[in-house]
């Protein structure tokens, strides 16, 4: 493959960290902070909030050293190991590639705000969820959240289809 087939997927990188920051700008100057503004009833929310540990306040009990590592030391760690991977891996899709980026520009999105937002990432979009796993509301969440978690789920189901289509030809 060549590079530049290889390399233009991280354009897709940058255009999620651009919108993810331009909503997040947008909700800052837009919405009350803290208070919900249906969008479908009680259902669908935008809550302007901001954490400034990771999702489901996971970090925060931890001191000052604790958070910072795990918040800003921890997922830039994270987005240099899958950056390497979809540098040096030879085994995976173009498509593969795409969701990898898409990944990437999810995590640097928030990585933003734990670098130039003291008070921590923007988070706005709010959920009903009906008390499924003991939630009545699904902890609010951002554009950047969601591309990660569509994602991952997409990255899942490429390497389950890519694992069903070679043990088929190993098969012939």
């Amino acid at each position: 493959m060549n590079l530049r087939k290889k390399l233009l997927p991280l354009a897709l990188t940058g255009g999620i960290v651009l919108v993810d920051q331009i909503v997040k700008w947008a909700v800052a100057r837009t919405l009350p902070y803290g208070k919900p503004v249906q969008i479908i009833g009680d259902f669908l929310r935008f809550t302007f909030v901001q954490n400034p540990v990771l999702s489901f306040s996971i970090g925060r009990g931890f001191g000052d050293t604790g958070r910072i590592i795990l918040t800003m030391v921890l997922p830039m760690l994270v987005v240099a190991i899958v950056l390497y991977y979809f540098l040096a891996a030879k085994d995976i899709t173009q498509g593969q590639r795409w969701i990898l980026a898409a990944i990437m520009g999810g995590g640097l999105g928030n990585q933003v705000d734990r670098y130039f937002r003291p008070q921590g990432v923007i988070d706005f979009i709010d959920f009903k969820f009906y008390g499924i796993f003991g939630f009545e509301r699904w902890p609010v969440f951002n554009v950047a959240d969601s591309t990660v978690v569509v994602a991952g789920i997409a990255l899942l189901i490429s390497y389950i289809i890519s694992g069903v289509r070679d043990k088929n030809e190993q098969k012939s």
